[in-house]
């Protein structure tokens, strides 16, 4: 029995190990800008990205829920997935606007999508079987700038381990909100809310919170993702929202998602950090 206890530990240790060498091998070979700016989106088509849709797969988009014209990419939000990255990336100042169209998934709660950095591991492999493991910039009315991890397994069914730690302060609701010099809060699955996320706000189609820096509906909102090796800060429209450190992994793909509500993406770009 004492034998049996030892190698329970000993499983989680290796499967633990194995996640994060398998995550420090995707940052290994993981493109960083240098000094130049990536355009990861050329404005005429999905060269250099991918489809990957739940049920269907990867580039097979029946339903055309992903489309480009006029500079823009074009979610309908017909169907659960995202447009990501070929190559993986680390150490970048990532650049990506959005603005909402008029469908939403006819639920009455605001509309969502978000950006996920360092997607890691096989597509839909997160435990919903949508994502991949990876960091939520949440984009959700409200909500812009929340962080979550979603966690996922390797192509062999081993864990892939997603962490980040935070500065925080609980606001009256009992949820944490980053603050800085905040107190040291390991991320225990719930997402980190941004500074100012309204306490109790009911998340209603098209409402916002009074301290909202996101732009009015139909409007382009600019989303900032500056990932400086274990240390994430976010920026919605130029205004610090939230910031992460001893993330991981600290590189991998990045994945625009669509989930359910129509949505516009343009200027997807990576920028190199400044010194």
């Amino acid at each position: 029995m004492k034998t049996q206890y030892r190698m329970v530990p000993m499983m989680i240790v290796f499967l633990l190990t194995a996640s994060a060498f398998a995550a420090e091998g995707s940052r290994q070979d993981a493109i960083s800008p240098g000094a130049k700016v990536i355009t990861l989106f050329n404005g005429k088509d999905l060269a250099g990205l991918y489809t990957w849709l739940k049920g269907p797969g990867r580039n097979n988009d029946p339903q055309g829920v992903f489309t480009v014209h006029d500079g823009m990419i074009h979610v309908s939000g017909e169907g659960m997935g995202y447009v990501a990255t070929e190559k993986a990336y680390r150490d970048y100042h990532l650049i990506v606007e959005y603005k909402w169209g008029e469908n939403t998934d006819g639920s009455g709660y605001v509309r969502n999508a978000g950006v996920l950095l360092h997607g890691t591991g096989p597509d839909g492999s997160s435990r919903s079987g949508i994502w991949m493991a990876s960091l939520e910039c949440q984009l959700a009315q409200g909500c812009e700038g929340d962080l979550i991890a979603i966690r996922g397994l390797d192509k062999d069914g081993d864990p892939i381990s997603v962490d980040l730690t935070s500065e925080t302060t609980v606001a009256a609701d009992g949820k944490t909100r980053w603050t800085k010099g905040g107190r040291k809060t390991p991320y225990s699955g719930h997402q980190f809310w941004w500074s100012k996320h309204e306490p109790f706000f009911e998340e209603k189609v098209d409402t916002r919170g009074k301290n909202d820096v996101a732009s009015p509906l139909g409007e382009w909102t600019r989303v900032e993702c500056i990932c400086d090796g274990g240390r994430v800060t976010i920026k919605i429209n130029g205004v610090t929202v939230n910031e992460a450190f001893d993330v991981w992994p600290t590189g991998g793909k990045i994945l625009l998602q669509s989930e359910g509500n129509e949505i516009y993406y343009r200027r997807f770009e990576l920028h190199p950090l400044k010194q």
